[in-house]
């Protein structure tokens, strides 16, 4: 038996650990999400107040997520990934027990903290864990593993919400297992030694790039959930009212997600960044496009599978260039801020595409969101391609060659 073995076996555990732990991300709304009218009607609250059960964890996502970076940084991934998934749990569990409105919203926002240190702390440990075509591969596996959640928890969900609408709620617990995983699994590798210049304002100074990546990731966000919100309003004006028909359109958009994450490390090793990112981008736009101009139902299919295939692309890219860019002494703090792009997109998107279809019609507003999908790709057209480092199976806990290169910086 070879030096190199041992570590093989933890490695693969701790990657199936990390891949069903990144779906608790997407799982954090949609598992209530079929019973939030139930919620509504049982607390007897406004919609608003009710779609705030749904967002307020993303709200809280993006303002602690910085302070989750620092501490990852400070104290190595395992301690706060660990942490976040049994605070994760405990907080959304709250709702299993609890009739009180102000009561569930101060435990989802609490839930929220958990989600962050959950999001950011997977995320870098893939970073370090992972480098090269290997990275590729893994972060292209964890796209399709968040696209599969995003179907598989909101049905479960919706079956435990027939018992009661606390019942989803119980799902939450099962961050007490992956954080036993997580501290049996990952190695507990000391973070790298802070520079003279450490912080993020000096990161992003010296790296202006990170800045560009954030802003596409917090593009993305409101574009998705500009479908994700406003789509079945828009199947609703074509005749299409059935829970089981639109719940059809989600899952082909994330069914194609889920099949380019099985594919990204091919894309990626024939394609660059700056390529691969202006095909996500051209297909947002073509997307939107057709949810404003088509009127056809088999044609409107369309638009969520092709919206799909531009996530599954940019999702996975963005989080290596972000983790590329950073110097891994900082790697929890960059990747933090990905957290906040992302959810504050989330949180945002309908208060930026609402507005426009209130004041004119749907189709009006993604017509809007194909303008602002244009603009990116537009953005993306000063984007350099870059020579591709060589680079060959990676083992864990190997130093990271990528992160703090030239071409990582130019990217």
């Amino acid at each position: 038996m070879s030096d190199q073995s041992p570590p093989a076996r933890p490695a693969r555990a701790a990657l199936s650990v990390l891949l069903f732990a990144s779906t608790l991300a997407v799982m954090a709304g949609s598992i209530i999400t079929p019973v939030l009218e139930v919620i509504r009607g049982d607390l007897d609250v406004s919609g608003t107040a009710a779609g705030l059960i749904i967002t307020a964890h993303g709200l809280a996502i993006a303002v602690t997520s910085p302070v989750v970076g620092r501490l990852i940084d400070r104290f190595g991934v395992r301690g706060p990934l660990t942490a976040g998934l049994v605070l994760y749990a405990v907080a959304g569990a709250a709702g299993l027990f609890t009739d009180d409105y102000a009561l569930l919203i101060v435990s989802r926002l609490v839930f929220g903290i958990g989600a962050a240190a959950v999001f950011s702390g997977t995320t870098v440990a893939m970073l370090s864990l992972y480098q090269g075509p290997e990275r590729d591969r893994v972060m292209g596996w964890r796209s399709t593993a968040t696209s599969v959640g995003g179907v598989v928890w909101p049905l479960i969900g919706g079956a435990l919400g027939g018992l009661s609408w606390h019942a989803p709620f119980g799902v939450y617990l099962v961050g007490i297992p992956i954080a036993l995983a997580t501290l049996l699994t990952l190695p507990d590798d000391p973070p790298p030694p802070a520079g003279k210049n450490a912080g993020l304002l000096p990161l992003l100074r010296t790296r202006p790039a990170l800045v560009g990546y954030y802003a596409l990731q917090a593009a993305a966000a409101v574009l998705l959930y500009g479908v994700v919100v406003f789509l079945p309003q828009r199947l609703g004006e074509i005749g299409i009212e059935s829970p089981f028909l639109v719940s059809l359109y989600t899952v082909a958009m994330m069914a194609a997600m889920s099949l380019v994450g099985l594919v990204y490390a091919k894309l990626r090793a024939a394609a660059g960044y700056p390529t691969l990112l202006r095909t996500a981008a051209l297909t947002w736009v073509a997307a939107f496009a057709l949810l404003g101009l088509a009127d056809q139902p088999w044609l409107i299919v369309v638009a969520p599978v092709l919206f799909g295939i531009g996530q599954g692309i940019a999702f996975p890219a963005l989080t290596v260039l972000v983790g590329e860019a950073a110097p891994a002494e900082l790697r929890g703090q960059a990747t933090s801020l990905s957290g906040t792009a992302n959810f504050a997109g989330q949180f945002v998107s309908p208060l930026i595409l609402g507005p426009v279809i209130g004041a004119t019609s749907i189709t009006s507003g993604f017509l809007t969101a194909a303008g602002l999908s244009l603009v990116v790709l537009l953005a993306l057209s000063g984007m350099r391609d870059t020579p591709r480092q060589a680079a060959g199976p990676a083992s864990p806990g190997a130093p990271d060659a990528t992160a703090d290169s030239p071409q990582a910086r130019r990217a």
